[in-house]
């Protein structure tokens, strides 16, 4: 068990012939008395300053230890949202794909649709001037036939009797 100031203070030795000054003992032992408060004083400081910086070295390793669990939960946060992110694009490229075929089907579609239309169209204009060049012909066959010169006479017979 360790010496306090008081078992300094009232320890009491033995005397003996010639032995030491009295006086000169009692001082020296009030000054280790109270260098050895001192010291007591300095080691329940030390130990209150030591138990306070422990403490605080609890209190940052818990904050250290929240981080870190913190800094995970904001790496698996982000991966998530990388991979939800690709997932997005992933599937924003393929309905743009699909709207890209279906309107390159359409245009090919209505490509074809405007080529068999104007296909219709040139073979429409061509019975039509096949058929418009028969009439004028026929029309300049029956200018040209004697018919029209008996109707032309006849007219005129007509309108003389009149």
């Amino acid at each position: 068990m360790p010496l306090t100031p008081l078992d300094i203070h009232n320890k009491e030795f033995n005397r003996g012939f010639r032995g030491y000054d009295e006086d000169e003992v009692n001082e020296f032992l009030d000054q280790v008395i109270k260098d050895y408060e001192a010291v007591l004083r300095e080691k329940k400081e030390l130990f209150e300053r030591v138990t306070e910086l422990d403490e605080k070295l609890e209190h940052f390793k818990n904050i250290e230890e929240t981080l870190n669990k913190s800094i995970l939960v904001a790496q698996e946060s982000a991966e998530e949202v990388r991979r939800n992110a690709e997932k997005e694009a992933q599937l924003i490229v393929k309905e743009a794909e699909k709207n890209a075929d279906r309107i390159i089907n359409d245009s090919l579609a209505k490509s074809r649709k405007i080529s068999m239309d104007i296909e219709e169209l040139k073979k429409q204009s061509s019975v039509y001037k096949m058929r418009f060049k028969m009439l004028i012909e026929a029309q300049l066959e029956m200018l040209k036939s004697d018919d029209w010169d008996e109707l032309s006479q006849s007219m005129e017979e007509e309108l003389i009797k009149e």
